[in-house]
């Protein structure tokens, strides 16, 4: 896929899942199980043990997923992403080499940002989107409201503290898409190892996206 195609993928399907386990073994199992549920994104954070050999095992094993890489802090880390195959980059907070490279190579960056200056730098540095983290922190949808009043033209993505019961709010308030973590992919259904468990929560997430996108458009 081209960054184009990459971008309107993660536009499109709206939710990025985040596999930060303990272990390489669980973070395959739980990016496969939420791909099986309708969710082909999965984010893989430098944190998860061998991270990038997961990275390019998922890309190897699943053609049609879109696997990026989460908490890259360097230019060097970004590129041996890059190699494993990942098709969008993604940190904490605004990282400029990071999104350099990614720029340079032709893949998809969301750097984290929380302050307006943040989001400003990050998008004039050619970011395709920027990821407010952690963003229920700071008053969840209400914050990325107030963000997208000035910063129309930025493409926000929230993460942080994402759940059923609130992700229509952030679709309403503006976001693109959403970042979601364990409360889309349970640490209780990956130690039993229940594919069925998270891909039901996927579909539910599914829906409340498609959903809360009618009500915005009407």
């Amino acid at each position: 896929m081209t960054r184009e195609d990459v971008r309107a993928r993660i536009q499109e399907i709206a939710i990025i899942p985040s596999v930060r386990m303990s272990s390489a073994e669980d973070a395959m199992f739980a990016a496969e199980a939420v791909a099986e549920g309708g969710i082909p994104i999965v984010e893989v954070p430098m944190t998860v043990p061998g991270a990038i050999a997961v990275i390019r095992s998922l890309v190897l094993r699943n053609p049609n997923m879109i696997v990026g890489a989460g908490t890259v802090l360097d230019a060097e880390l970004a590129q041996q992403c890059i190699d494993a195959g990942a098709a969008f980059l993604t940190s904490t907070g605004f990282e400029g080499d990071v999104v350099s490279v990614a720029v340079r190579q032709g893949v998809v960056s969301l750097p984290g940002a929380l302050t307006p200056t943040e989001a400003i730098l990050a998008h004039k540095s050619g970011a395709d989107f920027v990821k407010i983290f952690p963003c229920s922190q700071v008053g969840g949808a209400s914050y990325i409201k107030s963000l997208k009043a000035p910063l129309a033209h930025v493409p926000l993505i929230a993460s942080g503290g994402v759940n059923q019961k609130n992700i229509a709010e952030f679709f309403q308030a503006g976001a693109v898409a959403v970042g979601i973590g364990s409360n889309l992919i349970p640490a209780e259904a990956v130690d039993r190892r229940e594919p069925s468990w998270i891909a039901k929560l996927a579909g539910q997430y599914i829906h409340l996206v498609t959903k809360a996108r009618g009500r915005h458009a009407s």
